[in-house]
């Protein structure tokens, strides 16, 4: 065999070590993903419960009607809720399907929000959205683009001490047969100088986890710029100090598309 031969032997072999490595890193963030994502919804499934006892113990001591209905409503709403967020940590669950399919991003959207409620009312956040019912669908599988909204939301909540807004925007591009989902702090911004290395693999600008035990490895952003690059699409940051962050993802039109609204 010669020497040519074999160093491209060598090289292909390499290559294939590499591949088979980042195949298992996306495989762990995905596993780490849905970890986080299932911890989120015990806590927020947990303060439902509680909800539904405290009424009910509510209704068990009160005899009257006006009481019993007030106890019966919240009991009514808290199940609700309940019931949403199940289904939404079941769905991920249950779809580990890695194949992209025609993808409604308003129905990510909502269920992400309804997982990170509770937690964003705790820190004082106020949640704005802006839906362009003419936004069509995308080619996208709907797990990993739901944990990396998830994951800048929360990124977005981190970087707001307390009371701010987080604006979901979700609109056609202006450029052709795109879409953009837009996630917008008032946050403290990231400097300049860390903008080039945000996507970098355990790269952070946080010192570690937060009070929630969330944040801090630096593979969140990396994990996400892995997911966008893995459906054709594109992420970009837009920060300034003192005033906010922006990420801005574009995903390509699913073929036959629909009206998201």
């Amino acid at each position: 065999m010669s020497s040519n031969t074999q160093a491209s032997n060598q090289t292909a072999d390499l290559q294939l070590q590499v591949q088979h490595l980042k195949n298992e890193m996306r495989n762990l963030q995905s596993m780490a993903a849905l970890g986080e994502l299932t911890g989120t919804a015990t806590h927020e499934f947990n303060n439902v419960l509680m909800t539904v006892i405290n009424y009910a113990k509510l209704g068990i001591r009160n005899r009257d009607d006006a009481s019993r209905d007030k106890a019966l409503n919240k009991i009514l709403e808290a199940s609700e809720r309940a019931a949403k967020i199940t289904n939404t940590i079941l769905a991920q669950a249950k779809n580990r399907s890695e194949s992209f399919e025609p993808t409604n991003l308003v129905e990510i959207i909502e269920s992400s929000l309804i997982l990170l409620e509770r937690e964003m009312r705790n820190y004082r956040i106020a949640i704005e959205t802006e839906i362009d019912p003419s936004t069509p669908m995308v080619t996208a599988s709907g797990n990993q683009i739901g944990r990396v909204l998830l994951n800048l939301l929360i990124n977005a909540r981190q970087a707001i001490t307390e009371g701010g807004t987080i604006l979901v925007r979700l609109a056609p591009s202006q450029e052709s047969g795109w879409v953009e989902l837009t996630v917008r702090d008032s946050g403290s911004g990231i400097p300049k100088e860390s903008l080039p290395r945000i996507f970098e693999s355990f790269y952070s600008t946080k010192s570690g986890p937060d009070e929630s035990g969330k944040g801090g490895t630096g593979l969140g952003l990396a994990a996400c710029k892995d997911i966008v690059d893995a459906h054709q699409g594109r992420i970009r940051v837009e920060s300034t100090v003192g005033v906010g962050t922006a990420f801005i993802i574009r995903l390509p039109i699913a073929s036959q598309a629909k009206s998201a609204a």
